[in-house]
């Protein structure tokens, strides 16, 4: 039985219906040119003005060799090639093919001297198309910007981007797998000066159009930096809307003092670092305690005044069943977690060399992300509730348009105008009360709202107009009936001012002048959670794609300009190259002058002033008490140092064993028929979870076995995995 409050609001909604059809066409009539605003020396664009990108496939698209990419890139770390070379020549680029087979999206490319490489891009063709036709197009082609994108074919090319990221140093105090910049491992520190840091800073903002950016600092772990305050302080001094961190959050679990002095300079998000629920799933990390720190991590920032952005690195067989219970976690404590970004494997750093079995294994996609959410938490379809994160840029578009008038503002809105196969989320409100949860366009029509939100901006009306075309736009595609119980339109209206500051009414800044007071006032101003489960999917060297790299949104701020953060840290890896070249000691020289840091491995725990009590729910049915042993019944190792001891006892095996010294059989082994077929039939059965082929008279055909997987007929997997199942700033939570 629904409440009477929705019988009034279904006939609102048909009211605004016929609203809807009047003011529509009346719009249509003679529309306003697009302002251009003070942050852009370019006009605003109308939805029809928006590039796209070739989508759908096949397609062809330009990518790299994973192996003559790390044979270039050591030749410039050896000397042997200027750094230059990667603006002026195409090095170890190659065409690439994306394809439909199999019920699965793959990118198919061939190296004239490496060979053929094959790798999974989703395992749902309806998820994906859905991502691509919903994709609003590319934002506006930055301007005032060639000082700083200067990187060949890497070289950023749209829109200002979301989240500038800053590595204050490489050096960390964890030793984890995976990790794509390698921290600890390089041989030397690389470490910014406080004058590089500002520097960095003030070079961002003269790039047009100027968005409403946040900065992340990151690393290594960047807390261990001696500027890590005074950057978030001269952050804030300059305009950021937002200061972020993504840490591990051994140092604010450590100290709530710390937690408090980082909020008071201006820290507004903490990007944490968290792999599942209990000290179990994050065993991997080796430290003995982690689980612990981050509950306790949590406590502190949050009560300092800090918003908590749990940060997911899923690795396929490693931690993928952790997805619903991460996401269950965030739905028992709404009033501590608005926000989950999970991060799919890349492999590079440490992973860069995997081999073709593990990476077939442990291969993780966006596509992943939505069934696990779907069949582990009952929440959400794929094909309906899952958005590429470009598609806020509609809502993005009206914002800037509503506040193009006003003289004082300096900075666009924020506009998350990345490749649709870059990232994904969706969107859940929350009852803080009840916890009711319901994904937002299950009441909200997602798509169609989106083109009714394109017409009122491309007419370009002055802020009543257009304001006024945003509420029948909401109004119309709102059904009450499948809205959470106590939820109500005006709650909808309400939400949706709070976010992008329609009506003025101060519901708590968030500008540079955020104080703890706003904060709170935040928190507490209704009861509705808007929960983000955002899918940020960064590339590799297997499944690397430049069109990708010229629309990023978070690119990196380093001496050498502002790189794509995939470029930056796979990709051509300017990351290895700059760092090499801005060096700032080597590890021995560091430590002779500064010591050495703490560093939290082989099982060490983290000290702590007082453990995590009950600030948050933890139900002792979500946590995980034993690790994933998926890729320990495929016999498949589980990291970059796992393959490297494994494939040395193989060697030393080898020396004394039946194989030759090239290292193929002399007599039967283990690579027989029999061998493969029961390896793929495992494979088969706890990766891809498919039932085994059985013929009519009960045994399985060997040719249903050996998949493409384990064949390997050109020396690169062929993997696929059946169906299963800062960023940018969040809009999401309070």
């Amino acid at each position: 039985m629904h409440k009477p409050i929705k019988y009034v609001e279904a006939a609102a909604v048909g009211a605004a219906k016929g609203t809807w059809m009047v003011f529509e066409r009346l719009n249509r009539i003679k529309p306003n040119p697009s302002p251009k605003p003070k942050w852009s020396d370019k006009p605003l664009l109308k939805s029809y003005e928006k590039s796209k990108p070739p989508l759908g496939w096949p397609r062809s698209t330009d990518s790299l060799c994973p192996r003559c990419v790390p044979e270039i890139r050591q030749q410039i770390l050896d000397g042997h090639l200027p750094h230059e070379v990667l603006m002026n020549e195409k090095v170890g680029e190659i065409k690439a093919t994306i394809i439909e087979k199999n019920g699965k999206i793959l990118m198919v490319k061939e190296c004239p001297k490496h060979g053929k490489f094959e790798d999974v891009m989703s395992i749902d063709t309806t998820f994906s198309k859905h991502l691509e036709d919903v994709f609003p197009g590319r934002d506006i082609r930055a301007h005032n910007d060639e000082h700083l994108h200067h990187h060949g074919s890497s070289t950023v090319k749209y829109g200002r981007g979301s989240v500038l990221t800053i590595d204050l140093t490489n050096r960390c105090n964890m030793m984890c797998d995976p990790c794509f910049m390698d921290a600890n491992q390089v041989g030397f520190v690389h470490e910014l000066t406080w004058e590089e840091i500002k520097q960095m800073l003030d070079n961002a903002i003269t790039i047009k159009p100027r968005r409403q950016m946040s900065v992340q600092f990151s690393g290594g772990e960047p807390t261990l930096s001696p500027y890590f305050l005074d950057a978030i302080r001269y952050s804030r001094k300059v305009g950021y809307n937002s200061v972020q961190a993504a840490t591990n959050g051994i140092e604010f679990a450590k100290s709530f003092e710390f937690a408090q002095q980082a909020v008071e300079a201006g820290l507004r998000y903490a990007y944490l670092q968290f792999d599942g629920i209990g000290n179990a799933a994050n065993a991997h990390r080796a430290v003995g305690n982690l689980f612990d720190v981050k509950l306790k991590a949590i406590e502190n920032l949050h009560k300092a005044g800090c918003e908590i952005v749990p940060v997911i690195t899923i690795v396929n067989g490693i931690n993928n069943e952790q997805v619903g219970r991460i996401v269950k976690f965030a739905l028992d404590n709404p009033k501590t977690i608005s926000f989950l970004s999970f991060q799919p494997v890349s492999f590079t750093g440490r992973d860069e060399a995997v081999t073709d079995d593990r990476r077939q294994a442990q291969r993780y996609t966006l596509s992943h992300l939505a069934h696990d959410v779907k069949n582990q938490t009952g929440l959400g379809e794929p094909a309906r509730d899952w958005f590429p994160i470009s598609f806020m840029g509609t809502f993005s578009d009206w914002a800037d348009l509503m506040h193009a008038g006003d003289p004082n503002n300096n900075w666009g809105q924020l506009s998350c105008g990345c490749h649709p196969n870059c990232g994904t989320g969706m969107a859940v409100m929350i009852d803080k009360e009840t916890k009711e949860s319901v994904p937002v366009t299950a009441f909200l029509h997602g798509d169609q709202l989106a083109k009714d939100i394109a017409k009122v901006n491309d007419a370009a009306r002055g802020k009543f107009l257009t304001g006024l075309g945003m509420a029948l736009c909401l109004m119309k595609n709102y059904d009450p009936f499948q809205s959470p119980t106590h939820f109500k339109l005006m709650d909808l209206l309400k939400k949706f001012d709070k976010n992008y500051n329609v009506t003025g009414r101060n519901y708590g800044k968030v500008g540079p002048d955020r104080t703890i007071d706003d904060v709170m006032k935040r928190r507490t101003a209704d009861r509705w959670n808007f929960l983000f489960i955002a899918g940020m999917w960064f590339q590799d060297l297997f499944n690397y794609d430049f069109r990708r790299t010229e629309q990023c949104i978070i690119p990196y701020a380093t001496q050498e300009g502002e790189i794509s953060f995939c470029a930056y840290n796979t990709g051509v890896g300017w990351r290895n190259i700059i760092e090499k070249m801005h060096m700032t000691a080597t590890l021995t020289k560091w430590y002779e002058e500064h010591g050495r840091h703490e560093i939290f491995a082989g099982g060490k725990k983290v000290k702590m002033e007082e453990e995590h009590v009950d600030y948050l729910k933890l139900r002792e049915e979500i946590v995980t008490n034993e690790l994933q042993h998926d890729l320990d019944k495929l016999g498949i190792a589980k990291t970059a140092r796992e393959e490297k001891l494994r494939a040395r006892d193989a060697k030393q095996k080898a020396s004394g064993s039946g194989l030759s010294a090239s290292g193929e059989a002399r007599g039967p082994q283990k690579n027989d028929a029999a061998y493969n077929a029961r390896m793929a039939s495992l494979y088969r059965e706890v990766v891809l979870k498919e039932k085994p082929v059985q013929s009519q008279d009960g045994f399985i055909p060997l040719g249903a076995l050996v998949t493409p997987a384990l064949a390997k007929p050109n020396g690169n997997g062929n993997g696929a995995h059946a169906p299963k199942p800062e960023v940018a700033e969040p809009v999401a939570g309070d």
